[in-house]
């Protein structure tokens, strides 16, 4: 189940990468074109807010280039690890360059700082109606659900398998009746309160920007040279040491400095979000 649900991952993600493209080209036109808005690339906000607004978007590139741990890790079921990984990496680094990149530096060029944060909503007249054809539109959302729905079942199997433990019985076959109906239940349950919550709380950036902070730099900046000294142990005279030594030690600044900067911009929008809001 684990590894349909991350290939079906994959090619949604790519898929709605690829609807990322279109937009980012329209994006140009709209902005070359009379229909441009009037520009204002100025940073909003006091000093305070422009720093812990630079830790933030940090944290949400590192969310961004997260997404190579999977190849990394998928990369270390097979030998060659070295080889399989580098071209893993390469592959899911491209992608994101080419499609988020190209996305974010094309919208904040056509609409300056009002460019929001969902690429498809810069797409809409004064009547709030979309400039964008229906059928793209109603294609990207399908394969934003179906990217979402894969990435859920990926994300809750621990809690799955909790509960599969609790209601499951290992004296019967595993798609037997007894079995197959106590886990759909209980994973719908489960992907519908996860979805309520997320529906709930409408705080994507903070939380994307919380979760660069907290997991994924540790992860792919901190822990590395740190295992990587402890596991070949190379001397301190050499430079590959003292440069593991400082990577780790300046991301552990700027990822806790990040954590600040999210918490504290997820204070400031809980004072000016509502529950359920439509952002």
């Amino acid at each position: 189940m684990g590894s349909v649900s991350c290939g079906a991952n994959a090619i949604c993600t790519l898929l709605l990468c690829c609807c990322g493209l279109y937009p980012s080209w329209r994006t140009m036109h709209e902005g070359y074109s009379s229909k441009g808005p009037k520009k204002d690339y100025s940073i909003k906000g006091d000093t305070e807010s422009r720093i812990f607004g630079i830790f933030n978007a940090i944290s949400i590139i590192a969310t961004a280039y997260g997404n190579g741990i999977v190849p990394e890790i998928q990369a270390t079921l097979a030998p060659p690890v070295k080889g399989k990984m580098f071209k893993g990496l390469c592959i899911c680094y491209a992608v994101i360059v080419v499609t988020f990149f190209g996305a974010a530096i094309s919208g904040y060029w056509a609409f300056g700082n009002q460019a929001a944060g969902l690429i498809l909503n810069n797409f809409m007249d004064n009547n709030r109606k979309p400039l964008l054809p229906k059928w793209f539109i109603y294609m990207t959302n399908i394969f934003t659900i179906a990217q979402l729905a894969a990435v859920g079942v990926v994300y809750l199997q621990p809690t799955n398998e909790v509960l599969e433990q609790a209601f499951s019985d290992p004296k019967s076959p595993e798609f037997s009746q007894r079995n197959v109906v106590p886990r759909l239940i209980s994973r719908s349950i489960c992907t519908a309160i996860a979805t309520a919550i997320a529906a709930m709380l409408p705080f994507f950036g903070d939380i994307n920007s919380l979760i660069g902070a907290f997991g994924i730099m540790p992860l792919d900046f901190i822990l590395p040279p740190i295992f990587f000294n402890l596991t070949f142990r190379p001397s301190k005279k050499t430079p590959i040491f003292w440069l593991n030594v400082t990577i780790a030690v300046a991301f552990s600044i700027v990822g806790a400095t990040a954590a600040v900067a999210a918490i504290r911009q997820i204070v400031l929008d809980a004072k000016t979000y509502r529950l359920f809001a439509n952002l």
